[in-house]
């Protein structure tokens, strides 16, 4: 009979072998992930048309998140296989749905060419996308746990992690690359599909690296005992002893680095582009220079873990993402913009108007069935400008059926209703006011975009690196810390439920979150709410109920 203490751990040279082949496939399916967030801008004004300018990059965004609310699906799909059948088989599909996905995006006809279809066959893909990511993680690096040494678990697993540096690095070279070979003209119009298009020889490279692996040596011994789990489902979810370690890693550690992963590399990116108005291939050489660094922050971390403990180099992540977000995105635009933050300082803007006639700036049509705006009151008229155009701005509460005001310093400007005017002149009204508003910013200093010469890049990558030290520093020791966590027989089901729904639903969801808050607020430093709190809650849950796992045994039957 085969003892769990008489599981080998690999050789050397094979475990290498091991490592390398999870991390590489992990990359190619990071990469298809990645892809489409880089390029949500585009992807919303090509699929989401019918929409106002504002509506189409939220709807792009909750597009990317409608990816990772799919993965805790795929989480359980895949889990149960995983803890069925094995490792192996399961992320070998993982892995060729995922590339089918991604392909099949890049030859999506859009809105102009089939109306409502484009957007709702763009969601069905990202579903197929984020379903076949929730089976990648969890087998990728259970599959190297299984094979480690104990005492080295967090180092080779964070190569598993760091693979989502690899993948993010090499979706940054390819649009980055696409955009300077095509002109922003022609990447803008047809070159954007080129991304997805290539994905297909990176999946032919990284299904050819996975078919040379073998089983699990860990799977294999309790499939020879007999004690493989045959209902991993309701030994996971029914079990009060199993379900309260999938609630601790879902609230103690996982909701906690969705947002703040997805903060640092992704919602950064927004804030830049749209609050900001950084040219974007200047984005994407920061993104570039910043991921490279990551990828060995969390093989350090990793590695770190393996000596201070897995608690104590997460929690310093969390803890500096809380403390950090705040002061870091002022700095951050002060550092990019340094004009913009001083029109803000010294020219705010108010929008001045009865509550009872404003809405929330974000409509899922953007139009009445006739063709006329939906936002057509005179503070509607006015947040919507000011929206669109990435410009904060204060509230102020004005008497009950006023004209709507805006405020640019000590110019004030009347919005106009348009609610009774028929589409063309709708537009016209809309246009005439907007002309107006636009010449009283540019007086008051609120430029256009960023100017390049003002740039302090050296101040920008060095707080954008404060992200990525917050991030890696939790994520690196993650995934040991989750495999040490849950039982081998249902360990693929419990460790990828809660990775999924927190990196899902709290991480794929954040940058829409973030800027449907502040299309609300109209300040553009309110999104950070978001993950502030959530971590914060997952800081007194590490503090309280996390326990240290890494000098714990992984070898059960």
């Amino acid at each position: 009979m085969t003892h769990a203490a008489d599981v080998p751990n690999g050789e050397p040279q094979k475990l290498k072998t091991v490592v390398a082949a999870s991390a590489a496939g992990t990359v190619f399916e990071w990469y298809d992930f990645f892809i489409f967030g880089l390029l949500a801008s585009v992807m919303g004004q090509h699929f989401f048309a019918g929409s106002p300018p504002a509506a189409q990059f939220i709807f792009a965004l909750l597009t990317f998140g409608v990816g990772f609310a799919a993965r805790p699906l795929g989480a359980v799909v895949f889990g149960a296989i995983g803890d069925t059948k094995g490792r192996k088989g399961a992320f070998l599909v993982t892995i060729v749905m995922m590339g089918a996905s991604t392909f099949a995006v890049g030859l999506l006809p859009d809105y102009e060419q089939i109306g409502i279809w484009a957007p709702i066959l763009l969601v069905g893909l990202r579903i197929a996308q984020g379903f076949a990511l929730g089976g990648e993680y969890g087998g990728a690096v259970i599959y190297v746990a299984e094979h480690s040494q104990p005492h080295k678990r967090g180092w080779n697993t964070s190569w598993v992690q760091t693979s989502a540096a690899g993948g993010l690095l090499l979706a940054l070279m390819v649009v980055f690359l696409t955009r300077v070979l095509l002109g922003e003209e022609a990447f803008q119009a047809w070159g954007w599909r080129l991304p997805f298009l290539l994905s297909v020889f990176l999946l032919a490279i990284a299904l050819w690296i996975r078919l040379q692996l073998e089983e699990s040596p860990m799977f294999k011994a309790i499939k020879e005992e007999g004690s493989a789990s045959k209902a991993p489902l309701s030994d996971a979810f029914g079990k009060w002893s199993n379900l309260k370690l999938i609630l601790l890693a879902l609230f103690g550690l996982m909701m906690a680095q969705g947002v703040v992963w997805y903060t640092g590399f992704f919602y950064v990116q927004v804030f830049l582009e749209r609050q900001l108005k950084v040219d974007p291939q200047t984005i994407n050489i920061w993104l570039l220079i910043i991921t490279t660094f990551s990828a060995v922050l969390y093989v350090f971390f990793g590695w770190l873990s393996d000596k201070l403990g897995r608690k104590p180099v997460m929690m310093a992540g969390m803890l500096l993402a809380v403390v950090s977000f705040f002061p870091a995105f002022h700095q951050l635009a002060k550092a990019a913009n340094p004009d913009l933050v001083a029109a803000q300082t010294t020219t705010p803007i108010v929008v001045r108007a009865d509550p009872a006639t404003c809405s929330v700036q974000f409509n899922p049509v953007g139009k009445t069935p006739d063709g006329r705006d939906a936002f057509s009151s005179s503070c509607d008229v006015a947040k919507s400008y000011l929206t669109n155009s990435g410009i904060s701005y204060d509230n102020e509460i004005a008497p009950t059926g006023s004209t709507a005001q805006v405020k640019v310093g000590t110019m004030v400007l009347d919005s106009v209703d348009i609610s009774a005017l028929d589409a063309k002149a709708q537009k016209a009204a809309k246009d005439a006011f907007g002309a107006k508003l636009k010449a009283a910013l540019k007086a008051a200093g609120y430029p256009d975009k960023a100017d390049p010469a003002k740039i302090n890049h050296l101040a920008v990558l060095a707080y954008l690196m404060v992200f990525v030290v917050a991030a890696t520093a939790l994520y690196g020791p993650l995934a040991a810390g989750l495999v040490e966590m849950f039982p081998t027989r249902i360990r693929y089901t419990a460790l990828s439920v809660p990775y999924h729904v927190g990196t899902g639903f709290f991480g794929g969801f954040m940058p829409a979150t973030a800027v449907a808050i502040v299309a609300t607020t109209g300040n553009m430093y309110s999104g950070l709410w978001y993950p502030v709190i959530i971590t914060s809650i997952s800081v007194v849950v590490s503090l309280i109920f996390l326990p240290e796992t890494k000098d714990r045994s992984i070898h059960d039957l």
